[in-house]
């Protein structure tokens, strides 16, 4: 037999006749299946079950035993405390094959075969002694598999868990509770999903955590910033399209809502789609189904839709930029992303979770903050939210100082500190010269900078990096490497 160990039996037998056959049968293949334990009645059974509910892989049981738990009750205990393991009747109640009846009761408890007691060498053997020998190999292997998917399914589990643990709402604030609560509602249900709110405030953040709460959570989350690919590759990006949809296309490719079938897409910059993307997106929302370039029929898609904007998609409208019954369509549930200075409150909460992270991640221990400075960055208007206030936690501990003083925040916040007449979030102050910054660490601030100046008087993030000579990908890249983008 193709077994690589010994499979462990449970007998649950009160005639010492028939469990002597058992017994015998059993013996053909010994060396394969083991009878390691036998008992009488149902509560013995679950006894020693739940001392050695490990060690059992397979239960035979007669149906007909002593006291007031057995036959479908005993199956259903059995199963309710060890669901892998599996149960293999045998009974005097019917020699009839045919009888359905029975046989999808016994199937429905829980069982995993049954068999009669009878015909076969009546003072020998059980049942057809190959039969039976195999029908307890069957057994096993279906114990195993369920116990391979029963880990895999834990592995899953544990895996959505580190996500939120990772991607947690951090915060006590009257505004992240609400969100909380939102998060909470939505993600029983598949509604569609617009998060609104500034830079930096955590969209992406609520999307995640929306999905990872969900039904779909073991599904695939799928994220795309709309503003970062240039308008006429946006469709195929979404959508996909076939071999021979056009010129270059010499294999068909998969859009990301194909990838995102089962599961979410995040749709960040939703602003910034294109009217002829707009247009399709409503009907993936409205039909369920895609449009791929090249193909003539729809192909259908189960995708929950959760969208992101740092405009304001009503004016967008009114501005003939945006489709008012796409708007509609996306703003079932709104949720807006408050800026950190609308929640002051979690700015030390939200300090500490980054400093002890990323320290562990330098593998360095925590330095302490001065109450004096935390006291600075509480008050700190926080143009980027809580992007910047990491990006800020990052610099100072590249400073690589033992405690973190009210000067050290000072001169971290310095290049983005309010300048009379000049946009603040845009301007640089050198300082003094005794407290000027090294050059790596004043060059990311100035490009930081500017690109953030770029992206606010461009159109789009495409727009944005036409003007600064870059690829759109690259634009992307280099804004997330500089915490400019989520």
């Amino acid at each position: 037999m193709l077994i690589d160990t010994v499979i462990h039996v449970l007998l649950i037998e009160d005639e010492e006749y028939d469990a002597r056959r058992i017994r015998k049968t059993l013996e053909l293949s010994r060396d394969v299946i083991q009878i390691v334990h036998a008992v009488s009645d149902g509560r013995a059974a679950l006894e020693y079950l739940s001392m050695h509910v490990d060690g059992i892989d397979v239960v035979i049981m007669d149906m007909q035993i002593p006291g007031s738990l057995k036959g479908e009750n005993l199956i259903h205990e059995i199963k309710t405390m060890a669901p892998t393991v599996q149960i293999i009747v045998v009974t005097k109640m019917t020699v009839n094959i045919t009888d359905f009846e029975f046989a999808d009761r016994l199937l429905r408890a829980g069982a995993f075969w049954y068999c009669t007691k009878y015909p076969t060498d009546i003072e020998n053997y059980i049942y057809q002694p190959t039969d039976f020998i195999l029908s307890i190999v069957n057994a096993y292997q279906k114990r195993r598999m369920e116990l391979e998917q029963s880990r895999s399914a834990r592995k899953l589990i544990k895996n959505v868990a580190e996500k939120l643990a990772d991607r947690q709402m951090l915060g006590n604030s009257s505004a992240i509770q609400k969100i909380r609560a939102i998060i909470k509602q939505c993600a029983d249900s598949d509604a569609t999903v617009l998060v609104s709110g500034s830079s930096g405030t955590g969209k992406e953040l609520i999307a995640m955590n929306i999905h990872y709460e969900s039904k779909r959570k073991f599904e695939n989350f799928v994220p795309i910033n709309c503003g970062s690919i240039p308008n006429e590759l946006i469709e195929s990006e979404l959508f996909g399209y076939e071999k021979g949809a056009f010129t270059g296309a010499g294999a068909k490719k998969a859009g990301l809502f194909e990838a995102a079938h089962h599961g979410t897409i995040f749709l960040d910059e939703i602003g910034e789609l294109p009217l002829s993307a707009q247009v399709k997106l409503l009907r993936v929302i409205q039909e369920g189904e895609i449009e791929k370039i090249g193909r003539t029929d729809k192909i259908k898609v189960d995708v929950r839709i959760i969208a992101a904007t740092n405009k304001n998609l009503e004016e967008e409208v009114e501005n003939n930029r945006f489709r008012q019954d796409l708007y509609y369509r996306l703003n079932v549930v709104p949720i807006h992303a408050p800026n950190l200075t609308q929640r002051q409150e979690d700015i030390p909460l939200l300090w500490d979770y980054f400093l002890k992270q990323m320290s562990a991640e330098m593998s360095r221990s925590t330095p302490p903050t001065a109450p004096d400075a935390l006291d600075l960055l509480v008050k700190y208007e926080w143009p980027g939210n809580v992007r910047e206030l990491k990006n800020v936690v990052q610099r100072l501990l590249f400073d690589g100082g033992e405690r973190i003083t009210s000067e050290m925040v000072r001169t971290a916040l310095r290049p983005l500190r309010r300048s009379a007449g000049v946009d603040p979030e845009y301007s640089i102050v050198f300082g003094k010269f005794d407290e000027l910054l090294p050059w790596r660490q004043m060059e990311r601030f100035m490009r930081e900078k500017y690109f953030r100046y770029v992206r606010k008087n461009s159109g789009s993030d495409a727009d944005a990096a036409k003007k600064l000579g870059l690829a759109p990908p690259n634009y992307h890249r280099m804004c997330k490497e500089m915490g400019i983008k989520e």
